[in-house]
């Protein structure tokens, strides 16, 4: 079971999905190589020797990143697996080297480095379904 969490380029007024239109579309975030350029740049520890899926590791943690075989790449995936905060600081390093924002799927709604109720959530409910709760 993971914690899904895309990122997107979003208007910068923009706080909630509520606030987007009903036809919006996201700019790209740019080029393949330039993005996964990017990627390596700012967690130089990532692991993208498979382009379109990326891995990171961390203690007590693992994320995929899906980014896809699209160029130029317009959103980025991540499946994020395990607990812990420390997991949020390279996803908010990798949304602030591509100028995105962060969407929690599980919520539903932008998450930012001060509210990250959704993630705490999602460890409250998984635990719950494998029984460690």
């Amino acid at each position: 079971m993971s914690w899904d969490v895309l990122l997107l380029r979003l208007p910068g007024d923009v706080a909630s999905t509520g606030d987007l239109p009903g036809d919006f579309t996201p700019a790209p975030l740019g080029p393949r190589q330039d993005v996964l350029a990017v990627l390596r740049q700012a967690v130089p520890e990532v692991d993208l020797a498979d382009p379109a899926w990326g891995e990171l590791t961390g203690p007590g943690w693992s994320m995929e990143l899906n980014i896809g075989t699209d160029d130029p790449v317009v959103t980025l995936m991540l499946h994020i697996r395990g607990g812990g905060d420390d997991v949020l600081v390279p996803v908010f390093r990798f949304a602030e080297a591509l100028g995105c924002k962060v969407l929690d799927l599980a919520e539903g709604d932008l998450i930012t480095p001060e509210d990250t109720a959704g993630w705490h959530a999602f460890q409250a409910y998984r635990d719950h379904v494998i029984g460690q709760g």
